[in-house]
């Protein structure tokens, strides 16, 4: 058993700026339990196309607001206590709220190494 913080992690290569945000990688592939944790900003106005190709994702929402966007236009607002899943690898927008922080849970299979960065400016979608 082990107890992590958030604090601990930001002493650390695993709390990332990854372009539009912040993102605490509490629990990593090192750690063996086969999925990422992840305390995840996403910053006020913000807009990123995103796509993971090697990992499915899955946020809750726990502070602010912000709205996630498929590729088909379905455009999903996201508050405390939703819960949206990428359960396709699914190309999508994220955003924050207008004049909040959206902040998630974010859990990753298979597992992070916890050092990746996203590259927003690539056309297709940053992931990794």
């Amino acid at each position: 058993m082990f107890v992590r913080s958030l604090s601990d992690v930001e002493k650390t290569q695993f709390f990332v700026e990854w372009g539009a945000g912040t993102s605490h990688r509490l629990l990593t592939e090192k750690d063996g339990m086969g999925f990422t944790v992840c305390h995840t900003v996403v910053r006020a106005g913000t807009e990123s196309l995103l796509h993971y190709r090697n990992h499915l994702e899955a946020c809750y929402c726990i502070a602010g607001e912000g709205e996630v966007e498929d590729m088909d236009g379905n455009v999903y607002p996201i508050r405390p206590g939703d819960i949206y899943v990428l359960d396709q690898n699914d190309r999508h927008y994220l955003r924050g709220g207008k004049d909040t922080d959206l902040i998630l849970v974010s859990i990753f299979n298979p597992p992070l190494k916890g050092i990746e960065r996203h590259d927003l400016t690539k056309q297709t979608g940053s992931g990794y």
